[in-house]
């Protein structure tokens, strides 16, 4: 038997997480946390992580706009407890995870990504190299 770590989420965490995401997006669409940090605001879970016990699943959201991320994340914190009880209605587990919520920042990285590849002289050299393998 060999002991072979990987770095690569299995497909049954892949599959937990996009349930749990699936859950997290129908409950708060709906308006069911009464919380007065996210009366008013569209939130979008992003993605879900789970981790390889599925105990703990991280949360990655995103509020339209992106303002007031701090206040919805610990408005979502005070409703881990009602979000949780959601989950084990929804969900075939033995145990319900832990949620955590962090800020998905996959936009502003695209954003950075894209701004590099506007910049003159990248161009340059993607152009340049698009040439040369044309050659």
């Amino acid at each position: 038997m060999t002991n072979k770590i990987s770095k690569e989420p299995s497909q049954r965490q892949l599959k937990v997480g996009e349930e749990i995401r699936h859950v997290l997006a129908s409950v708060i669409q709906r308006g069911e946390l009464v919380d007065e940090a996210l009366m008013d605001v569209m939130i979008s879970v992003t993605e879900v992580s789970v981790s390889p016990d599925l105990k703990i699943a991280t949360a990655y959201i995103m509020p339209l706009g992106g303002k007031n991320m701090e206040a919805i994340i610990k408005g979502l914190a005070r409703c881990k407890g009602f979000l949780r009880k959601r989950l084990g209605e929804k969900l075939t587990l033995r145990y319900t995870p832990d949620l955590r919520f962090r800020p998905d920042d996959s936009f502003a990285t695209a954003g950075y990504i894209e701004d590099l590849f506007r910049n003159p002289q990248v161009s340059r050299d993607t152009k340049k190299n698009n040439l040369d393998e044309e050659e």
